[in-house]
Parts: C-alpha cells; sequence; structure tokens
C-alpha cells in the first residue's frame, strides 16, 4: 500500500493556520482582561508588594470607584484597612458588599467572616459574636465556634462556653472534654463562693468527674469542698483517686494527702501513696510532704529531715537544700541567716510553675494560665524540676 503524501502537504499549512488563529484569540482575550482590570488594581498590588500601604489603600479606593462591582476589589481594601487598625471603614466595606443583591454565597460568608474579625479587632464583642452566629452552616462554621468559645471564656460565660465546646466536639474537630470539666468547676466554685451553695458545686463537680474520669481538677476542688464541711473520709477518698486518674497531679496536692490524710485517720495510707508517687517520678513537693508525714506520726524533725538529703542525693535541688538548711544548726550561729536567706532567694524563681505554650510563671498552680489563657499549660512540676 502507497502512502500519499499529499495529505501531509496539505495538512502542515492547516496546522500552522489554525495555531496563528488560536494565539490571536488569546492575545484578543487577553486584552479584553486588561482592559477590564482597572489600572489602580495592578498598582495597588505593586504598592503592596513594596509595603507601602497608604499608597496602596488610595490605589484600591479608585480601583473600586471604577469598578464597584469587582468585590475582590472591595475584599482587599477591607482587609489593609483591618490590618491599619481602621476598623471603622473596614466594616463600612464589609456591610457594603453583604448589603449587595447580586454578591454569590461564598462570597457572601466570606464578607460575614470578616466582618465578624473587624469586630472583633475593634473590640465590639457583642457585634462580632452576632456576625459570628450568622456563619452557622457555612465553611467558615468551626472557626466561628472556635472564636465563640474564646469569647465566652474571656466573658466567663462558663455554660455558653459549654454549649459551644460540645458542638467542637460533635463536629470531630478535637477533645473538648477536659475543657469542659473545667468550665464545669469553673461554674461551682462559682456555686460555691458568690452563691454559698455548697450543694450546687458538689454536684457540679461529680458531675465533671463523670464526664471527664481522668481530670484532676474536680476530684481536688471536691477534696477541698469535703474537707470544708470536715468529711475527711469522702475528702481523702477523692485524693487517693487521683493515683489511678490522674497520678501526674499527685504532686499538687502531697501536702494536702498529709493533712487529710491524718484527720482522717489514714495518715499510714497516705504515706504510702506518696511513696508509690515518689518511686515512679521523685518530686521536690512529694519529698517534702514524706517528710511532713513523718514529723507529724511521731518521727524526730532530725531524722525526718534526712528525706531531704535523700531526695538531693537524687535529684540536685535548691529547693530541698533551703528546706533543709532551715533546721540545720551551724558551727558558727550567725552565718546561719545569711546562708539560709542566700540560699532561699536562689531557690525561690527555681520553685515557680511555668505555661509550657507562652513562658509565664507564677509563684502559684493555674490550671488556666493568665498570660495566654491556655488550659492545664502548666506542668504539675516546678521550675527546678523541668
Amino acid at each position: 500500500m502507497e502512502f500519499d503524501l499529499s495529505w501531509i502537504l496539505l495538512g502542515v499549512p492547516l496546522v500552522f493556520a489554525l495555531g496563528w488563529l488560536a494565539s490571536r484569540l488569546d492575545l484578543r482575550q487577553l486584552r479584553i482582561e486588561n482592559q477590564r482590570a482597572p489600572k489602580a488594581y495592578f498598582k495597588g498590588l505593586n504598592y503592596l508588594l513594596n509595603e507601602q500601604q497608604d499608597q496602596a489603600i488610595d490605589a484600591f479606593i479608585e480601583a473600586v470607584q471604577k469598578d464597584p462591582d469587582t468585590s475582590e476589589l472591595h475584599f482587599a481594601l477591607g482587609n489593609l484597612f483591618r490590618r491599619r487598625g481602621e476598623y471603622e471603614r473596614a466594616v463600612r466595606v464589609h456591610e457594603h458588599l453583604l448589603s449587595r443583591a447580586d454578591l454569590s454565597q461564598s462570597d457572601r460568608d466570606r464578607a460575614q467572616h470578616a466582618l465578624a474579625q473587624d469586630f472583633l479587632k475593634a473590640g465590639l464583642l457583642d457585634r462580632a459574636e452576632d456576625a459570628l452566629r450568622k456563619l452557622e452552616g457555612t465553611r467558615y462554621q468551626e472557626q466561628a465556634w472556635l472564636t465563640l468559645l474564646s469569647l465566652h471564656e474571656r466573658a466567663r460565660d462558663w455554660p455558653q462556653a459549654a454549649t459551644v465546646a460540645g458542638r467542637l466536639q460533635a463536629s470531630g474537630q478535637a477533645d473538648f472534654s477536659a475543657r469542659q470539666a473545667h468550665y464545669l468547676c469553673e461554674q461551682a466554685a462559682e456555686a460555691l463562693n458568690k452563691k454559698h451553695d455548697a450543694q450546687a458545686a458538689q454536684q457540679l463537680l461529680l458531675q465533671a468527674i463523670e464526664q471527664t474520669p481522668s481530670a484532676a481538677r474536680p476530684r481536688i476542688q471536691l477534696a477541698g469542698l469535703l474537707a470544708g464541711r470536715d468529711d475527711w473520709s469522702g475528702a481523702f477518698e477523692q485524693l487517693i483517686s487521683l493515683e489511678h486518674h490522674a497520678p501526674q497531679a499527685v504532686p499538687l496536692v502531697a501536702s494536702e494527702l498529709v493533712r487529710i490524710g491524718h484527720a482522717s485517720g489514714q495518715l499510714a495510707q497516705a504515706r504510702q501513696l506518696l511513696e508509690r508517687s515518689y518511686a515512679a517520678t521523685p518530686s521536690v513537693d512529694v519529698a517534702d510532704a514524706l517528710v511532713q508525714a513523718e514529723v507529724t506520726a511521731g518521727a524526730p524533725l532530725h531524722d525526718a529531715r534526712a528525706g531531704y538529703v535523700r531526695h538531693m542525693a537524687q535529684e540536685p535541688s535548691l529547693i530541698a537544700a533551703a528546706r533543709w538548711l532551715s533546721q540545720e544548726g551551724f558551727a558558727q550561729e550567725g552565718a546561719h541567716p545569711v546562708v539560709q536567706r542566700s540560699v532561699e532567694h536562689a531557690a525561690r524563681p527555681l520553685a515557680r510553675y511555668r505555661c509550657a505554650a507562652c513562658g509565664f510563671e507564677a509563684q502559684g498552680y493555674f490550671w488556666q494560665c493568665p498570660g495566654c489563657q491556655a488550659w492545664e499549660s502548666f506542668p504539675p512540676r516546678r521550675i527546678e524540676e523541668l
């Protein structure tokens, strides 16, 4: 079979002609699009790239005036206003977008989200909350819930915070059970301190324990509540339950274990628990509580204080050294107070707790960091032991 070359001779010019025609059409389309896009828009982008925000804003305003139907220009302008702290102007831009009947649903949701951000940055929290609630059912829903959760926590509106946390939990966003336990503990503290309703506080704490058995805080708070009513056995039961449910929290209540164990006639059990905790994870607070337990049981102070030395042999500790020195005799007694003050001064910063999220330091333990507002971000150990 012979191959006819005439088809190739005819096809090559045709292919070139079609390619030339397509390129002309692409160039024409590009010219049309360039004519549609305001030159001021590109000027604005150029200013933005050069970090000249004032000139960029002027350019975008000019572009919006020439092409008021372009939503992207409005978003760019609104975001620029917000970044510069001109929140009122940002709000006006985004509210103008929302007033347009021709805006697509996707852009409408985006504008609503941007408006909520404007209100948040401006500190208009009530208006921000209203704007965030309108984002339910949109692709911004979970972001809105997280922001609402933060707002409710800031306002200490714990029931509302619990409701939002429940929605986030149901959506599979993350596990919020520990945080919900904190909300119940906060409500219990308010019931006890503001309303003097110990029964309501106890019910809230029991609910927290039932919902989140691994949470340490409700057990510790409930122990304090029961001890305040002289229910020493009930208080001790809550504290010893930490060994199985939240063993990392034992150092936080080591001293209370000794006090409540002694009051309930269960000092030996308290001491055994502390010894097991210390064997698993040596801690200066547990070592100190073991010294207290020996003294409470009748051991001479000199013998009991050997516990500090044993701890320092295992874990070098200025805190333990300061406590041991406080009762130690010196050949030159006049030097004792000076040495004691010096060691205590050096140990004081090491006895603080530090937030693992932001580095905030405090003398006492916080369940929520006062600096960054993170929950349970303080390890239950002194800085010296980290």
